[in-house]
């Protein structure tokens, strides 16, 4: 079995950093990738939520600001829960292992 998940896109909004008394860190952002769609003959944006730990969330938390160009590579994980009205509710992110800036100081 194979999960595995690459896209490149721009970030949504600067990210948000959160910090463990476990001394983990967790960074989250969202991430814009735009697409082309054959039916309707034009481009179509796809929003997707990173959530990166560690090492990288530090680095994604300084490096990384609203509209940069950002590669992501890692799985895609499911949370689900229960709401208070009982029902199941069901959100897909992507939990980077590796993220990369794409592009120069001119791009910023």
């Amino acid at each position: 079995m194979v999960n595995s998940v690459v896209i490149v896109g721009r970030a949504g909004q600067d990210p948000e950093m959160k910090y463990f008394e476990s001394e983990k860190v967790k960074t989250t952002f969202s991430l814009a990738v735009n697409r082309w769609d054959n039916r309707t003959k034009e481009e179509v944006t796809d929003w997707f939520n990173i959530e990166v730990w560690d090492k990288q969330a530090e680095f994604a938390g300084e490096w990384i600001k609203k509209g940069r160009m950002v590669g992501v590579e890692g799985r895609l994980i499911s949370n689900k829960w229960q709401g208070a009205d009982g029902t199941m509710n069901e959100r897909f992110i992507i939990r980077a292992t590796n993220v990369r800036l794409i592009g120069g100081r001119k791009e910023e």
